[in-house]
């Protein structure tokens, strides 16, 4: 009699084939896997359908028609042209921009402070690294939200504006905001701009092997010459193609009033500095654990190759620290990104703050809604996307 393996299709057979196609590992995981994402959907329809016909009894509009009729609210800080006539799309898309901007910056000025902390905390110096670590522990250990409080009532305390301080020359600060010398903005700046970021992401792979030559030749690695016509040759040319205006509108202190310059809201600078300093105390401890999980041999051996400190760190400690630094550095942008929601409570007008607005004025809060989850969703998608493109690029690769 035979048994039961005989009388399975061989592997050759097309029945063979087709039973590894039905039975298999992969193909039950995407069964499984579309089961789940059918009965997700099927349950978000019967969700959408009930609300959809609750709303209808209590004549609420639903659909995103609203969209395109005026917003007819103010929004104090914008980046593009707008104006209340303006459809309430137009203002989200003001919202929008507003965040991606203030959450940049954050994440900007915060992985620049945080390196230098990171850093500071293991010098061998003990009252540097104490102070150090009371940054870190002060920032990590109070709520984000106070401390965007306390610096918007910090900056309203400041002077009126007709008594404006100057730390600096053409700076003001007053309970009006910060006032600073800003460019004559044209599109000549911006090619010229782009122009340097060009040469800045042509510099690094150049910088890397001219650094790998001179440390297999036995030479110090001195790449400045090089890198700095790379940097600075593409901007200098589009600046003699273009010739944009380089002169500087500063801010004029008036009588009642400051003229000229560029004007930083109370809100604005409030919201950048909390997102900034609380993103920098979390990327400082994922520097400080990363240095400090690079074994000691390997400062031994650059020490024994005749490098200094500061080239040990910087050609041999902080890129094998990357790859561990990188994981959690990812998770504290997804989190400062989202934080700058709470940008609400000191009147920031974010993407929360003109969504909330359009619910007060339309009633349509699902899809008011469901639009910034879905836009908050995305900039996440496209944060980790970039950092792990980013994070395949340190990792160690082995043979």
């Amino acid at each position: 009699m035979p048994s039961d393996a005989s009388a399975r299709p061989q592997g050759g057979s097309a029945g063979g084939r087709l039973a590894a196609l039905v039975y298999g590992d992969r193909s039950r995981g995407l069964l499984w896997q579309a089961v789940a994402i059918g009965l997700v959907l099927l349950l978000g329809w019967q969700l959408f359908g009930n609300a959809s016909d609750n709303l209808a009894r209590q004549n609420i509009a639903t659909g995103f028609d609203y969209l395109s009729r005026p917003a007819s609210f103010v929004i104090s800080d914008k980046l593009v042209p707008y104006e209340p006539s303006d459809s309430y799309g137009r203002a989200l898309l003001v919202g929008v921009l507003n965040t991606v901007w203030v959450s940049f910056l954050a994440c900007l000025f915060g992985t620049v402070a945080g390196v230098v902390v990171g850093i500071l905390r293991l010098s061998p110096n003990p009252l540097l690294s104490r102070l150090m670590l009371a940054y870190v522990e002060a920032l990590r250990n109070t709520p984000l939200l106070l401390q965007l409080l306390f610096w918007y009532a910090l900056l309203l305390l400041m002077p009126p504006v007709r008594e404006a301080l100057r730390p600096l020359p053409g700076v003001f600060v007053s309970n009006g905001g910060l006032f600073v010398p800003v460019l004559h903005w044209s599109a000549a700046h911006l090619w010229v701009g782009l122009a340097l970021l060009a040469g800045i992401l042509a510099a690094f792979p150049l910088a890397g092997r001219i650094e790998e030559r001179a440390l297999a030749a036995g030479r110090p690695p001195r790449s400045w010459p090089a890198v700095l016509p790379a940097v600075l040759g593409p901007p200098l040319v589009a600046a003699l193609l273009l010739q944009p205006d380089l002169s500087l509108d500063r801010p004029e202190l008036g009588t009642f009033r400051v003229s000229g310059g560029g004007r930083l809201t109370p809100e604005f600078t409030a919201l950048l500095m909390g997102l900034a300093l609380s993103s920098s105390a979390g990327i400082a401890e994922a520097v400080r654990s990363g240095i400090q999980a690079v074994s000691k041999g390997q400062w031994e051996a650059a020490e024994a190759l005749g490098l200094k400190r500061s080239l040990t760190m910087r050609l041999v400690v902080l890129p094998q620290a990357l790859r561990i630094i990188v994981p959690p550095l990812t998770s504290i942008y997804l989190s400062t990104t989202k934080n700058s929601s709470l940008a609400i409570a000191i009147g920031y007008p974010d993407l929360v703050s003109v969504s909330n607005t359009t619910m007060n004025q339309t009633g349509q809060a699902m899809e008011a809604i469901a639009i910034f989850m879905a836009i908050y969703l995305l900039l996440s998608l496209l944060t980790s996307a970039f950092m792990n493109w980013y994070n395949a690029r340190v990792a160690l690769r082995t043979r």
